[in-house]
């Protein structure tokens, strides 16, 4: 039985979790290629797009006037305003309100949302450990990535089967490693870092049914990870082979089946943060192949709402189950997360942006009344092509004038593999950040964001967001 101190482990090399701590803490910006470092500036924008709108959020609200009641030093900044709190807690909300409104970037083989986590970790560390060059940052975002990610795809699935959350419960790898490399652990610590976040990984599926605590779960992941890093560099240790470990670990109770291959396969060779996707609809991705899909088909036609009798959606079996549930008016989660909402709406507003989930509009009788057109099936085909083509969708409409009109996808939209356009992105992050920002402050963000590796010290990217009244 391990016990505590030097004794916690017979071997400080061995295993997958070591092999993970050990490239988090050796990581240096001049190993990432330049089309890692550039795909992270377009992660971090995007990340703060979210921020900034998800802080005036109902739910985001809520998280920050709990953590200010409990007090602490004044650590890090609350993005989009000029408070601060402690380290623990500004990651708290500010993840929260980068994963608001399920707009946040993903990736689809580790089905993960890892930039709400990563970026909110690093902003406040680099704040308060300061000064902190823009390198370091964007190398501990990458940092956080790559070993998370990572422990995301060894998932492949198996971890949203059992009911479990894949940001929620993976996210905390994605924090504690963002944090160990911006705290200077070394590799020992660093495993000990991922021993104790893996210990406190937690969130249910269920949330996505209509509850608040849906938008807590990247919240928690990055605070759990942070505190996890901020033990383990004061010689607080963790379970070290967290990962691997045969009964109690991280895989072997959170799925049936692991590739723990994948945990160390291609790193520092194959980048998973260049498999990192951005979000055109605030809705579970799940939905967007679906969503594109229609919206293609109508504007090729010139089809309104009216014109069309029905939708079948033919998609496998992770998104069907994952959002296409019979969907009951209770919240705005509820309605995110629901593949007949989310068409109803890009049917009947030919959009599925913050507008369209107004909490005015979730009991609305003809959205309710629209979803009665469509239909959704498992392909069997699209499931044997294995986790990475789990998006695969097809749809059909049947309209008025007697047209049966088919288009498929074998990827969500904003992927590397259908990507969104430098216009799209800059588009989202306007409509985003200008719920904060004027057109001056908006402006700013882009510059720092732009020369974020040339930064000495991430003060002009801390300044750009803090709002003073």
């Amino acid at each position: 039985m391990n016990h505590q101190g030097k004794d916690c482990a017979a071997d400080e090399t061995a295993g997958a979790t070591a092999e993970l701590a050990a490239y988090v803490a050796g990581l240096g910006y001049e190993s990432l290629p330049p089309a890692v470092v550039e795909k992270t500036r377009a992660c971090v924008l995007d990340t703060l797009g979210c921020m900034l709108f998800g802080s005036t959020l109902p739910w985001t609200r809520i998280v920050a006037d709990v953590a200010r009641e409990e007090g602490g030093a004044a650590q890090a900044l609350l993005v989009g305003g000029a408070e601060r709190l402690s380290v623990p807690q500004a990651v708290l909300v500010n993840s929260t309100a980068g994963h608001g409104f399920e707009l946040d970037d993903a990736h689809t083989r580790a089905s993960m949302h890892a930039g709400s986590i990563a970026v909110a970790v690093a902003l406040a560390l680099s704040e308060w450990r300061g000064p902190v060059s823009g390198r370091e940052f964007v190398t501990a975002i990458v940092a956080g990535y790559e070993a998370g990610l990572r422990v995301g795809i060894t998932g492949a699935g198996q971890i949203f089967k059992r009911g479990f959350h894949s940001a929620a419960v993976c996210g905390v790898f994605v924090a504690a490693a963002t944090a160990a490399r911006l705290l200077g652990l070394d590799a020992v610590q660093t495993r000990h870092a991922f021993g104790i976040a893996g210990s406190m990984a937690s969130g249910l599926m269920a949330a996505q049914e209509g509850a608040m605590v849906k938008r807590l779960h990247a919240g928690q992941a990055a605070k759990n990870g942070v505190t996890a890093a901020l033990l383990a560099r004061r010689g607080f240790t963790g379970i070290t082979n967290v990962l691997e470990a045969p009964f109690g670990g991280f895989f072997s109770s959170m799925t049936e089946r692991r590739d723990l291959g994948e945990l160390t396969a291609g790193l520092g060779v194959k980048w998973e943060t260049l498999a990192l996707g951005f979000k055109p609809y605030a809705t579970a991705g799940a939905c967007h192949p679906a969503l594109a899909l229609l919206d293609a088909l109508m504007a090729e036609h010139g089809l309104c709402a009216d014109d069309i009798e029905g939708i079948a959606v033919e998609c496998t079996t992770h998104c069907r189950d994952h959002v296409a549930w019979p969907y009951v008016p209770q919240g705005v989660a509820s309605a995110q997360m629901n593949i007949y909402y989310a068409l109803s709406v890009m049917a009947l507003e030919r959009a599925a942006m913050v507008a369209q989930f107004d909490e005015s509009k979730l009991g609305d009788p003809r959205i309710l009344a629209y979803m009665k057109r469509i239909r959704v099936d498992v392909d069997a085909a699209f499931d044997a092509m294995g986790n990475a083509f789990r998006y695969a969708t097809r749809i059909t409409l049947a309209t008025r004038r007697g047209e049966r009109l088919v288009r498929e996808t074998l990827h969500r939209p904003g992927s590397p593999d259908a990507p969104l356009d430098a216009a799209q992105l800059s588009l989202k992050f306007e409509q985003l950040a200008g719920h904060v920002l004027d057109a001056g402050g908006r402006e700013r963000l882009r510059a720092a964001v732009v020369s974020l590796e040339c930064l000495p010290t991430l003060q002009p990217l801390i300044e750009a967001l803090e709002i003073k009244s």
